[in-house]
C-alpha cells in the first residue's frame, strides 16, 4: 500500500483500489461481481486511498478489506458495525465502509447493527446476504428460508428469516437500499447513492454462494424471468414491470400491496417520512409478488458524529485548558 501515505495527483484508476493480495473466493462466487462494483465505483468517485477504510466483521464477504487497496480492518465476529462506529468518532474526515454478511450482521452482530443504523452514523454498510453460512460451511442463516434443509436444519428450518431491509427499517436507518450481485450496472449506481448519503447509508445485495446455497435468487435474477419478477424502486416513478411494463405494484387502504395494471401503479417516494409504504414493500412475499430492487428510503437527519463533536466542543469549553495531569489529579485522589 505504498500509495496510501502519497497519494499520486493523477486521477485514480479503477486498478488503484486493487490491492496486490490474491483474491480467494470460490469461483464463481457473487463476491467477485460486488468487489468489482465497489472499485468501479470508488474510481468514479476519487475516493482518496489514505482516506477511505474498509472495516469487517467474520465470514466469507469480511475479506473484502484485504483486496482493496485502501486502508482496513478486519476485525471479530458481528463487531465491524461497533470499530467502524469508534473509528469514525476518533476521525470524522475518514471514509468507513462496512462490508458484512447476513450471519455476520444479522445474528452475532444484530445488535450493533441495529444501534449503528439507529444512531445514523456515517458509516456505508454492505451486508452480503446469500442465505447461507458460507464459511463455516453451509449451515443454515437468520435470512435462510422457512424449511432451509442444511447441514444444520435436517429437518429444515422452523425459524421464520429476518427481511434485512424491513429490520433496518424499524431501527430507523436513514438510507436504505438493495441490489444484487449479477445487476453489475444498478449494484455500481447503488453504491454510489449510498456513498453520497449523509449518515448510516445500509446496502443489502443479494449474493449468490455457488457452493452451499446455488441458485438462491435465480426464481427471479435470470435473464429469462426477471422482467416479470423484479420491481426498480425509482424515485418519482411508478413501480411497473414486466417485458412491456404493463404490470403495477399499489398499496390499498390498508397500506397492504397489491398486484395492478401499470396505469393504477403508485408512484415511489424514497423520501416519504413515513416508512409505513417501504415497509409494506419490503415484506412483500417473493413468490406471490415482483422483488423490489433499489432505494427504499433516503432521508435527512442529524448524524451522530456531528453531536459528538458538538458535545465534545462544549465540554473542552467548559473545562477550560487543563492538563492531562491536572484532570487525572482532579477530585478524590490518592497516593498507593
Amino acid at each position: 500500500m505504498t500509495s496510501l501515505q502519497n497519494p499520486s495527483p493523477a486521477p485514480l484508476q479503477k486498478k488503484d483500489y486493487k490491492s496486490d493480495q490474491e483474491v480467494r473466493w470460490c469461483p464463481g462466487c457473487g463476491d467477485y461481481a460486488i468487489l468489482n462494483a465497489v472499485q468501479s465505483a470508488f474510481a468514479k468517485l476519487q475516493k482518496p486511498l489514505h482516506k477511505t477504510v474498509i472495516v469487517s466483521g467474520i465470514g466469507c464477504s469480511s475479506r473484502f478489506p484485504y483486496y482493496m487497496d485502501t486502508y482496513g480492518f478486519h476485525t471479530i465476529h458481528g463487531r465491524a458495525p461497533a470499530v467502524a462506529t469508534g473509528l469514525k468518532l476518533a476521525n470524522p474526515d475518514l471514509d468507513v465502509w462496512v462490508v458484512t454478511g447476513d450471519g455476520d450482521a444479522l445474528s452475532i452482530g444484530g445488535n450493533h447493527f441495529i444501534h449503528a443504523l439507529r444512531r445514523n452514523v456515517s458509516l456505508k454498510v454492505l451486508l452480503f446476504n446469500n442465505r447461507i453460512y458460507g464459511l463455516t460451511k453451509g449451515q443454515y442463516s437468520p435470512t435462510s428460508e422457512q424449511g432451509k434443509i442444511t447441514k444444520s436444519t435436517p429437518l429444515g428450518s422452523v425459524d421464520f428469516p429476518f427481511s434485512p431491509i424491513a429490520l433496518a427499517l424499524g431501527a430507523g436507518a436513514t438510507f436504505i437500499a438493495r441490489s444484487v450481485d449479477i445487476f453489475a450496472a444498478h449494484l455500481e449506481d447503488t453504491i454510489l447513492k449510498a456513498s453520497a448519503h449523509e449518515g448510516t447509508a445500509f446496502v443489502e445485495i443479494y449474493q449468490n454462494c455457488n457452493i452451499f446455497n446455488d441458485g438462491a435468487y435465480q426464481s427471479f435474477t435470470e435473464k429469462e424471468v426477471r422482467d416479470e419478477r423484479v420491481v426498480m424502486l425509482e424515485h418519482g416513478k411508478p413501480l411497473v414491470y414486466g417485458a412491456t411494463k404493463d404490470k403495477g405494484v399499489r398499496l390499498n387502504a390498508e397500506l397492504s400491496p397489491e398486484l395492478s395494471t401499470a396505469a393504477e401503479a403508485m408512484i415511489w417516494d424514497k423520501k416519504a417520512e413515513n416508512p409505513a409504504t417501504a415497509m409494506a414493500l419490503a415484506m412483500m412475499s417473493e413468490s406471490a409478488f415482483p422483488v423490489p430492487i433499489g432505494v427504499f428510503r433516503d432521508i435527512k437527519k442529524a448524524t451522530f458524529e456531528s453531536g459528538f463533536i458538538a458535545q465534545n466542543a462544549i465540554a473542552k469549553q467548559k473545562r477550560g485548558s487543563e492538563t492531562l495531569q491536572q484532570l487525572l489529579e482532579q477530585g478524590e485522589t490518592w497516593i498507593v
